[in-house]
């Protein structure tokens, strides 16, 4: 009995030497994987850095060179149209000029005198003077008469009952308006033609309106 109970003992003895070996020979196989997986993480994190500061400087890059243009395309705008307000300021001389004129041509005591016939010859000539300067530096006068009224140049300002053109056509000019290269420095203030109404059709409106009241 003695005998078998040594005997078991040193069985037991050696499978737990054999299981401690087993698991020391194991530990290090796992740090391994373990090492390996942390480096796999470690490359990948590096890998997604790397992609980041390149979308980062394509960005960067990017917003520098739009910036870039946009500089570019305020100085030649600038350049183009930078007295864009004192060319607008400078239509003021004409629109005095011509009421000046039209005050002159109404004023009764100067009407057929030699002296208003010589001050509008004079008028005549700076007003030409005014229109070469700012043609020069292409600024233009806007042709509107008897043209179809274009909110892009003109501006209605009241309608002019006339059965002779299509309505919408511009039958007057009530203050010049003028365009700077390609752009409108100041539209022109016109009138436009409307229809005639019939009595009938009018009188309707009015008891329309009366009855409304």
């Amino acid at each position: 009995m003695e005998k078998e109970q040594n005997q078991n003992k040193k069985d037991n003895q050696i499978e737990e030497k054999e299981n401690i070996e087993t698991l020391a020979k194991d530990k290090p196989e796992q740090s391994t994987n373990n090492n390996e997986n942390e480096q796999k993480q470690d490359d990948k994190s590096q890998e997604e850095k790397i992609l980041e500061l390149e979308d980062k400087l394509a960005r960067t890059f990017a917003e520098m060179e739009n910036q870039r243009r946009r500089f570019e395309k305020e100085k030649e705008e600038a350049y183009e149209y930078g007295g864009f307000a004192f060319a607008r300021e400078a239509l003021n001389l004409i629109d005095n000029l011509e009421r000046s004129k039209q005050i002159l041509e109404k004023d009764e005591k100067l009407k057929n005198s030699e002296a208003l016939t010589k001050t509008l010859e004079h008028f005549d000539i700076i007003y030409k003077d005014l229109i070469s300067i700012f043609s020069k530096n292409e600024i233009k006068p806007i042709n509107c008469l008897n043209k179809k009224l274009d909110p892009n140049f003109h501006q209605a300002m009241m309608e002019i009952e006339d059965n002779h053109k299509e309505p919408g056509t511009i039958v007057q000019e009530i203050q010049k308006g003028f365009t700077i290269k390609d752009r409108l420095l100041r539209p022109s203030l016109v009138a436009v033609s409307k229809k005639i109404e019939n009595n009938s059709k009018k009188d309707e409106k009015n008891n329309e309106n009366s009855e409304k009241k």
